[in-house]
């Protein structure tokens, strides 16, 4: 079913007032969009050049040894010369075993000079491009994948329903408390490489169902890091005591995190929908979630966690939800599912008015951290009349595209220059980069993500070849 048919901004607004989607609102004057997007933020020391963001979007197309790929400098020399000043690197692991595919980024002191050399090349085509870099902002994300890990699952703790999901059995064994007690050392050696690199903005990944984001949800995990609220943060806390204390106030502090977990679903048989895993009341499990009904969110606890945060030095929070393995309808509200996976549950206007909605009620709680919001991709062009509304009313303070930008690299350079995006290049969540993303049948084991429908010439052939493949596999089973 096509849902999104709207031509214009009328009919959009039309649209929402008729599904009661309240928190999504429109600017329609391209010179207040301009202003809103082209607001100066300062986060830490920096002042950011305007207040557009790219989200951290993985290519899956790094080297064996973690190093970047030609693709990967590809991608980033298009994103310096694309005009955001929030560029958010991607994320990379800080040891082997907690990479989520075999051509994830991960830092290491043999290919410290590969990073360098991408960090350079992004603030040179940058300076090129707009004649300064001193208003740019780079964090880089630092993660373990846990569960989605690969070749070997390391899981934070037992969640039945998404053992379920994934067909792991229900006493899989989790990550041990020695085994987190080791975490934070990994985390400050990959953030010392990091900063030898020329990184300046450390990102502790804290979203998307990977290992530190599960642990906040570990509420029946027994031990120093399960259960109570401060037993779930601490690894979180311990990664933080050990950056300030060895950078101090020389790099900017931030995180993305997901602050509502939600609960697994899978395809309806007959509808092709997506609906939810039975689950039992009270729930016990993740974060964000309504004990009485896990499919609503809430956000006393995140509210709390981010309390803390800012004691133990945050100062840029990226705000997310769900996770994209087993419930990807709520974090990338979509038009149409990839290959395999079901169909969306709900109109996607309410994922994005339940993005606004969390991400508005978060800053508005926090008026001085600024956050960087989410869900805008489904909106299409008209994602930045929404961006603008958000940053407008106070509801965010940076608007970010993440998929969007595969395709419209450059997005904020037409925003400054025209007011509005441009209908041929913008993203129409096809979910074409998540099929690559999940499809593992390569000779290094991961095909590369970007968008073929709008980067043909490179990634049209990918696609091709991960199709066929896909293909032969399905006939195999």
């Amino acid at each position: 079913m096509k849902n999104f048919t709207y031509r214009t901004l009328t009919e959009l607004r039309r649209g929402v007032e008729k599904l009661g989607a309240r928190h999504v609102r429109l600017e329609s004057d391209v010179v207040k969009v301009q202003e809103a997007l082209g607001r100066p933020v300062q986060v830490g020391t920096v002042r950011t050049g305007n207040s557009m963001a790219i989200h951290p979007m993985e290519g899956c197309d790094g080297r064996l040894d973690g190093a970047p790929d030609e693709l990967t400098y590809r991608r980033y020399e298009r994103f310096g010369r694309g005009g955001a000043k929030l560029i958010w690197f991607e994320a990379t692991a800080v040891v082997q075993e907690g990479r989520a595919n075999t051509r994830q980024l991960w830092i290491t002191r043999e290919n410290v000079g590969d990073f360098a050399r991408i960090h350079d090349l992004i603030l040179r085509t940058h300076r090129e491009e707009y004649g300064r870099d001193d208003d740019v902002l780079i964090p880089i994300q630092l993660t373990h994948s846990g569960r989605y890990s690969v070749p070997k699952r390391i899981i934070a703790y037992n969640n039945p329903l998404i053992a379920r999901k994934f067909n792991m059995p229900d006493d899989y064994p989790a990550i041990t408390d020695d085994e987190l007690d080791r975490l934070p050392d990994a985390f400050l050696e990959g953030a010392k490489l990091a900063y030898a690199a020329g990184f300046r903005a450390l990102d502790l990944k804290v979203t998307h169902g990977y290992l530190l984001s599960e642990l906040l949800g570990a509420k029946t995990r027994p031990g120093r890091y399960g259960g109570s609220l401060e037993n779930r943060t601490r690894v979180i806390k311990e990664i933080f005591d050990r950056w300030k204390a060895e950078f101090g106030s020389r790099v900017t502090y931030c995180s993305r995190m997901s602050v509502f977990d939600g609960v697994p679903y899978v395809t309806d048989p007959e509808t092709k929908r997506g609906v939810p895993l039975p689950f039992g009341t009270p729930y016990p499990h993740g974060y964000g979630v309504s004990p009485e009904n896990p499919l609503e969110d809430d956000l006393s606890e995140p509210k709390q966690v981010i309390a803390m945060m800012k004691e133990w030095g945050l100062q840029l929070l990226n705000v997310s939800l769900g996770c994209p393995y087993y419930n990807p309808h709520i974090g990338r509200p979509f038009e149409k599912p990839d290959e395999g996976n079901y169909e969306p549950p709900e109109h996607p206007l309410f994922g994005v008015d339940r993005h606004f909605r969390i991400a508005g009620e978060l800053q508005n709680t926090f008026p001085d951290l600024p956050m960087v919001g989410t869900g805008y991709s489904w909106l299409q062009r008209f994602s930045i009349n929404a961006g603008a509304a958000n940053i407008a009313d106070g509801n965010i303070r940076f608007f970010g595209l993440g998929r969007n930008v595969l395709s419209y690299p450059d997005y904020a350079r037409d925003v400054m220059r025209h007011g509005e995006l441009e209908e041929l290049r913008v993203c129409k969540t096809l979910t074409y980069c998540t099929f690559l993303m999940r499809q593992k049948d390569h000779p290094l084991g991961q095909f590369p993500s970007g968008c073929p429908p709008f980067d043909k010439l490179v990634y049209g052939p990918i696609m091709k070849e991960a199709r066929e493949t896909y293909r032969k596999a399905s006939k195999k089973e």
